[in-house]
């Protein structure tokens, strides 16, 4: 008999069931702006599936966004410029000098009522040139036997002509063909003004009473000159500082004040004469000297004689006035030396001393400098002064000036 299977108990058959996913909490977000105004946002992470009666897994942390690593960054060295040519170095301010003065004049100008006065030195120039003015009138006088009867007129228009001394056009002749100035450039105008300004302002003077030339030279000069000139040299207007300008222009002003300027050109014009037939009587006395010379001793012996009787008689019938013209260029040299230091006083006492005895220094080592050239050129031979010619020097020498500086010169802070 065939054996049958062991028969197990059958379990009821169910019916297939469709599978249905998990619901997961949706996150609403942020509420949503409109598009022109929101900002860019950075992609977020969606969070963990929520399980029914279950704790959410726990996954690492990771960071919800990582941007890319950015390479390093060096700095980016520009590309090379072209090499600048080297600065020049600034000029030195003009005002950082210790003798700069300040021109900015904005008080009160008091005018003196005495704007010139003769002093000792211009009346003794005066009567110095007082033996010349003779032999000039004799010479005058033998000039005008040849115009007859009109000799006379030619006299005084001879003695007329010195007011052409303060005559502004003969002046500025003087100037140019004498003197050698010319007026000041409209830049040199600017320099000199404010400075002449200062000066006369200091003084009390009308700085427009007088005029302002130049001197094209390169040495450290001025001069006063005639009634109304004022001239400094191109060197001193352009080198010095304006202090130190300002002190030669008061230097001169001083002269003009002293009436020591129109004093010396009214004595020299008045001279003029006499010194044009001192000349002419030389150079006549010379050719007949030489001629003389052809015809041996007994030529000379006549010349002699006839040159000294001439002398004689001209020295009896003048009182022995044309022996004192032998004496008159040391004396005038003398009072010369004694205007020079009035005008530097008078410098000095406008607060200029210091400024004066700088430039005063400069001048002196300019002379040095000069003899030292000469004696070079002499053969290293230094060349000494005779004192007759120390004597006719019109200007004292540097110590002498300096010496009389001193009771103006500011003392040092001890």
């Amino acid at each position: 008999m065939t054996q049958q299977p062991p028969e197990y108990p059958q379990y009821p058959a169910q019916s297939p069931q469709p599978s249905v996913p998990p619901e997961y909490p949706q996150w609403a977000g942020p509420p949503v702006e409109p598009q022109h105004r929101r900002p860019p946002q950075q992609p977020q992470c969606s969070q963990a599936p929520q399980y029914p009666g279950q704790a959410p897994p726990q996954y690492p942390h990771t960071p919800p966004f990582q941007q890319a690593a950015q390479p390093p960054q060096y700095p980016q060295t520009p590309p090379s410029a072209p090499t600048a040519p080297p600065t020049p170095p600034a000029p030195p301010d003009p005002t950082a000098h210790p003798h700069h003065i300040s021109t900015d004049h904005t008080g009160r100008v008091h005018i003196r009522s005495d704007q010139r006065r003769t002093d000792v030195t211009a009346v003794g120039s005066l009567l110095l040139h007082l033996p010349n003015f003779l032999c000039s009138l004799f010479v005058v006088g033998l000039v005008s036997l040849l115009f007859g009867g009109f000799g006379v007129l030619v006299i005084l228009a001879w003695l007329a002509s010195g007011a052409l001394v303060f005559h502004r056009p003969t002046e500025s002749a003087v100037a140019r063909r004498l003197l050698r100035l010319r007026y000041p450039t409209p830049q040199e105008r600017a320099k000199l003004e404010p400075v002449w300004r200062e000066v006369t302002t200091r003084a009390g003077i009308e700085g427009r009473t007088y005029e302002l030339w130049v001197e094209d030279s390169d040495g450290l000069n001025a001069v006063a000159a005639a009634g109304h000139i004022v001239g400094v040299t191109r060197f001193a207007m352009n080198e010095l500082p304006n202090g130190e300008l300002a002190a030669v222009m008061a230097h001169e002003l001083g002269h003009h004040v002293g009436g020591h300027a129109w004093a010396g050109l009214l004595g020299y014009w008045y001279a003029l004469p006499g010194r044009i037939a001192w000349r002419v009587l030389k150079a006549f006395s010379s050719v007949v000297f030489q001629v003389s010379k052809a015809f041996g001793c007994i030529g000379v012996g006549v010349v002699v004689v006839v040159i000294g009787s001439i002398t004689l008689a001209t020295i009896s019938s003048l009182y022995g006035l044309p022996l004192l013209v032998l004496a008159v260029p040391y004396a005038l040299a003398a009072v010369g030396r004694r205007s020079e230091l009035r005008a530097d006083e008078h410098a000095a006492a406008l607060g200029f001393a210091p400024m004066l005895a700088a430039v005063l220094g400069k001048l002196h080592q300019q002379e040095q400098q000069a003899e030292a050239a000469l004696t070079a050129a002499n053969g290293s031979v230094k060349l000494e002064e005779s004192a007759l010619s120390k004597l006719l020097s019109s200007h004292p020498d540097y110590y002498t000036r300096l010496h009389h500086l001193q009771p103006y010169l500011q003392q040092p802070p001890h």
